[in-house]
């Protein structure tokens, strides 16, 4: 009989129980791992949130508030019956109110905007309104643009609000089968229009402020105090106060210049020729500061002609005119 070796079976056997070692701490580590991982599922399903109402509102603020929640958006897109509805939620599952786990899906209706194989009526809209909404149909058709507007448009007197569209042609409902110039009839307001010319004359910040709520049309021109006058005031006004004058008649008004200015500090009279408009259209003049800061000037409804505010801004300032929001022109402040 061979000889017996027992180093040998002191190593197997050593062998095999570090196998088995090795085996159970790898269980209990995998066990350990699948009971938190089960822990943190458990617990993360318990949290619970209300569905926020997003229908009717943009894309991007719908995502914004399902974000907060900690709910997650499933998209679809679909075509609806109008431009005016392009980029908006026009559904939403599940419903608002409705109480579900976190990280949940909510489905998301989003408008494509329309279809457009007829022309839509733009009647009783403002004609700004209605040449976005085009510039919107243009670009979701792609390619050449489907609908135009005929320039001049024409403007008559009625007792709608000025730049309602009062008609169209083609009419609402007309096939379109290619490209389409729609032909506006809009409203120019009242006819001979007045207002009652406020008292103006005094404190320049306080007579700019009365000009943005009155509406009506003015001049300014600047010059030298004279005797105990101080700066920065109106002292003439033509027409008088509380006279009345139609709406387009200038009221020009005198400013003295200022009794001192800071260092780098510059006062004028701004003034820039804007083309006449149909009707009263919102102009804004503001200054962007050398800081990077913005500063409101007058903001005021004006349907054209030579545009003159007086200001007092640091050099550097950049004066800024726009119409409905659209810059008109800017310029620096030397």
């Amino acid at each position: 009989m061979g000889s017996f070796d027992l180093s040998s079976i002191e190593d197997y056997v050593a062998n095999h129980l570090r196998v088995f070692i090795f085996s159970i701490a790898g269980l209990i580590i995998l066990v350990g791992i699948i009971a938190v991982s089960v822990f943190f599922i458990a617990v993360h399903g318990e949290e619970k949130t209300m569905v926020p109402d997003v229908t009717g509102k943009e894309l991007t603020a719908a995502l914004m508030e399902l974000q907060v929640k900690e709910l997650y958006p499933r998209l679809q897109l679909r075509y609806s019956q109008t431009s005016r509805d392009r980029g908006l939620i026009l559904e939403q599952e599940p419903r608002p109110g409705t109480i579900v786990k976190a990280g949940r899906r909510i489905r998301l209706v989003v408008s494509q905007g329309v279809v457009l194989n007829k022309v839509e009526s733009f009647i009783t809209q403002n004609i700004d309104d209605a040449r976005l909404d085009i510039q919107t149909i243009n670009a979701t058709a792609g390619g050449t643009p489907l609908l135009s507007i005929k320039e001049p448009i024409m403007y008559i007197y009625s007792t709608e609000n000025p730049g309602t569209i009062l008609e169209q042609k083609p009419e609402a409902g007309t096939e379109i089968s290619g490209p389409i110039t729609i032909e506006f009839v809009v409203s120019r307001g009242r006819e001979n229009l007045s207002a009652t010319v406020p008292q103006l004359t005094g404190s320049l910040a306080a007579a700019l402020e009365l000009i943005s709520s009155s509406g009506i049309n003015f001049q300014f021109t600047a010059r030298e105090r004279i005797g105990n006058e101080r700066g920065e005031t109106i002292v003439e006004q033509n027409p008088a106060a509380n006279t009345r004058v139609q709406l387009n008649t200038p009221v020009n008004l005198t400013v003295t210049m200022p009794e001192r200015l800071a260092n780098n500090e510059v006062f004028g009279i701004y003034s820039y020729s804007i083309p006449q408009n149909p009707y009263p259209l919102a102009v804004r003049l503001e200054a962007i500061l050398p800081s990077g800061e913005r500063q409101r000037i007058i903001t005021v409804n004006y349907s054209g002609g030579n545009f003159t505010v007086p200001y007092k801004l640091p050099a550097g300032s950049i004066l800024v005119l726009s119409m409905l929001n659209r810059e008109l022109h800017r310029e620096t402040v030397e």
